[in-house]
């Protein structure tokens, strides 16, 4: 017995020891493993892909900053991290070499987004300003009884050079009877550009801060046409573009008719008011609005039309195509015609993006490199955030290269591995197997590009569509072989007014694209509505995605787990409770019933109209159910939270007695002197609700708190700055708890704790 309790005693710790010698042995397999691929990564010069993503992330942190830096903050670190790359690489220290070269671009985005800042910088107005003007008429869009105009003030009464916005954009009732390029003295009512409704939503301030819009409003009077202000030279070339523009919408609109005119129009000069409302929803629901926002699209079949159609011409002269470089010619060619083709579509943020990728795969054609490689794609992520750092945070950014990226990645150096749909026999192709692998790549890219865009399309806009992949295969064939070449043509035959039948069959075309959007937009469950989640959901799924498409050996799956983690927080996200407009005006809570119901809702229709939108609900902003059990009359409004809580909205000062006394939380708009005492805030002789902090929310952590999740409270309210911020960046960086007290508007008698997501 004591033998074998001694042979036990022995054996275990042998037992042990040979465990832990397999483990450890494991774990030296593994990172030889990862050392490997790394090394082959490393070999392949896939480490340059992701030095646009250390670039990105020093724009993000910049639009996340608290307030505007001091610019020579991130240059120094820009400086020193490059010359410390260079000091490394010439010691061939490769891992500090990397590490420098990823921080400098990280520091480098930062350092351009605060430059762009710093050279778009011009006067944003503050308050709501109505008065005379005068200005020069830079674009025109013309709608359904109205127009939109940007105008470039040259004089506004009672605002100085420092104070006037230098463009602003309004809309006028009826059609106008001038043209772009007149100056107008008109009387105006103009408004700061509106905020987002909500923290990570749209926002237009921004987006208008880097055009130097400083203001958005409406013509009161009728513009009349006056001699001609000032101008610079690039608001009248912009007036010569826009004029050719409208007249050749018009002539296509009118020639092709209705609806599908409108698409027509759209598809070529950008402009989209005249499309019905109808006609766009159906777009959207089938997947395919993207058809008529010009951007990579219709940019690569425009510049692939030029290059086809100069090389097929020379090619008819052998004389030419044996001895001269036809291809380089077409090229350029190409080249010359994709940036008319963007100039003269109005050149907006998509457009000019998608331009930038065609110039830069055109260049690679140029100089004998392949046009469809990852690193061109990153050449031209880099070119596009260094141009327009802000492009970053659209949608439109985000979509087009995680679809370009994906699709990259599945078939680089892969065609031995895309799915052969022709037949396995010896025999020359014929037309059945050709359009066999045609249908069968298109199903493929549609479906991957579906899969990396279905992230930022569900954020942005909160809504996906099952069935674009069914409207996708069913237009696009259309769109590339009919309408974009009839369009070409089109445009070309219209100098010599020789237009007509071509718009006409290219109306064939759209005719049918907006048949198959009808019908895929009239099938059940077309367009599903989903409710918003954070924007760190979103980067953990675009990291996810980066990692899978950027690297080539099998550690790019381990982008899986991330994406799945991001979905994961994706749909476990918490709701708000209590969403507020930024003019505290309006008001929605969560009731018993879990939907949101609205108080006022008639103060902010568009806002509540995001709201809902964001709480995936399909009622309309309108309509008289919202209020639920909520009761409104002209001084204010009471609700009832799902956990019993009264909720009062003061619309009139004179009863903030009266609700301070009876409602667990009030949200006013009013301000009201307080006084203090040792045990905290107290009320003082005016009729108002004991606050904690004087200092309105910002959206950038002021008054932080860890507080309970017993109320979640989304608030679109910020401090008035020229500088554009996004709540989005800020939220994937931090979630910001803050009391319901610590906003000017919203005041508490006893003091619930509320979290603002």
């Amino acid at each position: 017995m004591s033998e074998a309790r001694g042979a036990t005693g022995i054996a275990a710790p042998a037992g042990a020891r040979a465990a832990a010698g397999r483990s450890g042995e494991a774990l030296v397999s593994a990172s030889a493993t990862l050392s490997g691929w790394f090394q082959e990564e490393a070999a392949q010069r896939r480490l340059f892909l992701w030095l646009p993503v250390f670039f990105g992330a020093g724009v993000l942190a910049y639009f996340a900053a608290d307030s505007e830096p001091w610019l020579p903050a991130p240059l120094a670190g820009a400086a020193v991290f490059a010359l410390a790359a260079d000091h490394a690489l010439r010691r061939e220290r490769m891992a500090a070499f990397r590490l420098a070269t990823a921080l400098a671009f990280l520091f480098a985005g930062f350092a351009v987004a605060s430059l762009r800042t710093i050279w778009v910088d011009a006067p944003v107005l503050e308050r709501t300003w109505s008065g005379k003007a005068t200005a020069f008429v830079e674009t025109i869009d013309v709608r359904e009884g109205s127009a939109r105009l940007l105008l470039r003030l040259a004089s506004a009464e009672g605002l100085t050079d420092a104070t006037r916005p230098q463009r602003v954009r309004i809309t006028m009732r009826g059609q106008p009877d001038f043209v772009a390029g007149a100056s107008l003295a008109l009387t105006l009512r103009l408004l700061p550009p509106p905020r987002a409704s909500e923290p990570g939503g749209y926002d237009f301030a921004r987006e208008a801060y880097f055009q130097r819009i400083g203001a958005v409003g409406n013509a009161v009077s009728r513009p009349a046409v006056i001699d001609a202000v000032d101008a610079p030279w690039i608001a009248h070339l912009n007036a010569w573009i826009d004029r050719g523009r409208n007249r050749l919408t018009e002539r296509i609109a009118t020639a092709i008719g209705g609806a599908n005119g409108a698409v027509a129009a759209a598809l070529i000069t950008g402009k989209r008011g005249l499309i019905p409302e109808s006609a766009n929803d159906d777009l959207r629901a089938a997947g395919i609005y993207h058809v008529v926002s010009i951007s990579g699209l219709h940019m690569v079949l425009a510049a692939g039309l030029f290059l086809w159609s100069l090389r097929a011409v020379l090619a008819l002269f052998p004389s030419i195509a044996l001895r001269r470089p036809i291809k380089i010619w077409a090229v350029c060619f190409a080249i010359v015609g994709a940036v008319a083709y963007d100039m003269f579509s109005g050149s907006e943020v998509a457009t000019e993006r998608s331009l930038i990728m065609t110039l830069v795969m055109l260049g690679a054609v140029l100089f004998g490199r392949p046009a469809f490689a990852m690193r061109n794609l990153a050449i031209a992520a880099l070119i596009v955030m260094m141009r327009e750092p802000s492009a970053l945070l659209g949608p439109s950014f985000q979509m087009s290269f995680a679809a370009v990226a994906a699709m990259i990645a599945a078939f680089e150096k892969r065609s031995g591995r895309m799915p052969d749909f022709t037949s396995k026999s010896d025999a020359p192709p014929n037309w059945s197997d050709r359009l066999a692998l045609i249908l069968g790549a298109m199903l493929v890219t549609t479906l991957i590009a579906s899969l990396a865009t279905d992230p930022y399309a569900t954020f942005h806009f909160h809504r996906i569509t099952p069935y674009g992949l069914i409207g996708n295969l069913l237009t696009i064939p259309l769109v590339e072989f009919v309408v974009m070449p009839s369009a070409v043509f089109g445009v070309l035959a219209a100098a010599f007014g020789l237009d007509g039948p071509i718009w006409w069959f290219m109306g064939q075309g759209i005719g049918f694209m907006m048949s198959v959007a009808h019908w895929v937009a009239s099938l059940p469950g077309s367009t599903q509505m989903t409710p918003a989640f954070g924007a760190g959901a979103l980067l953990l799924m675009t990291l996810g995605l980066l990692w899978l498409v950027l690297w080539q050996t099998p550690m790019r799956f381990a982008g899986l787990a991330l994406s799945v983690l991001g979905l994961a927080f994706a749909f476990t996200g918490a709701r708000p409770d209590i969403i507020i407009d930024r003019q505290g005006q309006a008001l929605a809570y969560r009731s018993a019933q879990g939907g949101l119901d609205v108080l006022n809702a008639k103060s902010n229709f568009f806002g509540v109209s995001q709201w809902l939108t964001a709480d995936a609900d399909a009622r309309q902003a309108r309509d008289p159910a919202l209020q639920g059990a909520g009761a409104c009359d002209a001084t204010g409004c009471i609700g009832r939270l799902r956990d019993g809580r009264t909720l009062a909205l003061i619309l009139d000062p004179r009863i903030a007695a009266e609700d301070c006394g009876r409602a667990d939380i009030v949200v006013t708009r009013f301000w009201r002197p307080m006084a203090r005492r040792r045990s905290g805030w107290r009320r003082t002789r005016s009729p108002s609700c004991a606050r904690r902090a004087p200092r309105p929310w910002t959206g950038h952590g002021h008054g932080r708190r860890a507080l309970p999740r017993r109320h979640r409270s989304r608030a679109a309210r910020q401090t008035p700055s020229r500088r554009p911020r996004s709540s989005s960046a800020i939220e994937a960086i931090q979630y910001f708890r803050i009391k319901l007290t610590s906003l000017p508007w919203m005041r508490t008698r006893s003091g619930p704790k509320i979290r603002v997501s």
